[in-house]
């Protein structure tokens, strides 16, 4: 089974969703970031960590260290239903390939269409497909 889906399957097994994962280029480091409505406190890492520790070794998952840890104040919007979820909320999104000669956008999130995240920024109503998003990310209340 590929990693990710295992991970995914374990996490959510136990109340939490699968944020992200990072890997190191050889695997050898796993860091997998997780989140639940109510948040995440010390004690729900640990006991996701236990949980892996236990399911990679069943699984014959080599790798040398594993982090568990809460996606922070600037969560990472990787699924579309991360973006429905924080509608309302400062993003800073980064696109595939240029939109108007930009990359880069900051904005509310005001919506979500279908397949299409709506973002307000300075310059304006700006479209964007979810297939296009490199990558975006909660900007920090301060």
């Amino acid at each position: 089974m590929e990693l990710r889906k295992l991970i995914e399957q374990t996490v959510a097994g136990m109340g939490f969703e699968l944020v992200e994962l990072e890997m190191s280029t050889r695997g050898r480091l796993l860091r997998v970031f997780i989140d639940q409505p109510e948040g995440i406190g010390v004690e729900d890492c640990a006991v996701v960590s236990n949980q892996l520790t236990r399911v990679f070794e069943v699984e014959n998952v080599d790798y040398d260290r594993l982090e568990v840890s809460s996606p922070g104040l600037d969560r990472p919007l990787t699924k579309l239903a991360h973006f429905v979820r924080f509608v309302g909320e400062v993003v800073l999104l980064k696109t595939r390939v240029p939109v108007g000669n930009q990359r880069n956008f900051k904005g509310v999130l005001s919506r979500v269409e279908g397949e299409q995240v709506v973002l307000n920024t300075e310059s304006g109503e700006h479209s964007f497909g979810f297939e296009d998003i490199e990558r975006a990310r909660l900007v920090p209340k301060v």
